[in-house]
């Protein structure tokens, strides 16, 4: 058994501690994630409460077949995109500062972030996925509704479009 069904078995039965840990757990992926979709860091804070409430509405019915990250990555995705229609932009000040070399320069920070910009929404949210948040391929798949192939298919074209975007090599 995994520390997430033990922790959903509690939550399921009342158990305010297993509630306050399991929001620990995954509250700054998730507003991590949500600050890369959307501009405004109030609104992404709004989105992962939002995200969670969702997630504790749904609980009785939730079926738990593998990361409990995964359902909250689709319901925060889901409301992102009902807050934007359109492709959302990435906040330069809230790229992660680990994914970066602590002495790049300013400028490379925002090449990098209109070279995000540029990619198509379906890259763009692989790319978030795999690179700022760390999730596997098979776990991207899952949370996107999507097959493996087309997953590492995307990742590749995200990574040949950035370095040419960049004007480095892969």
């Amino acid at each position: 058994m995994d520390a997430d069904f033990l922790l959903l078995h509690r939550m399921r039965a009342g158990d305010d501690q297993a509630i306050e840990a399991f929001v620990r757990k995954y509250y700054p992926g998730i507003l991590r994630y949500c600050r890369l979709h959307l501009n405004d860091p109030l609104l992404a804070e709004d989105v992962t409460q939002e995200t969670f409430a969702k997630f504790f509405q749904t609980l009785p019915r939730y079926q738990h077949c593998g990361k409990a990250a995964n359902y909250l990555y689709v319901i925060s995705g889901n409301l992102c995109r009902d807050h934007f229609r359109k492709p959302a932009e990435l906040p330069l000040e809230d790229l992660p500062e680990q994914s970066m070399d602590p002495t790049a320069s300013s400028d490379l920070r925002a090449d990098v972030r209109l070279a995000l910009d540029r990619l198509p929404a379906e890259l763009r949210e692989v790319t978030v996925l795999y690179f700022f948040q760390d999730l596997n391929q098979r776990e991207i798949a899952r949370i996107l509704g999507i097959g493996l192939p087309l997953v590492k298919y995307r990742i590749k074209r995200a990574k040949q479009l950035l370095a040419e975007s960049l004007g480095t090599s892969e």
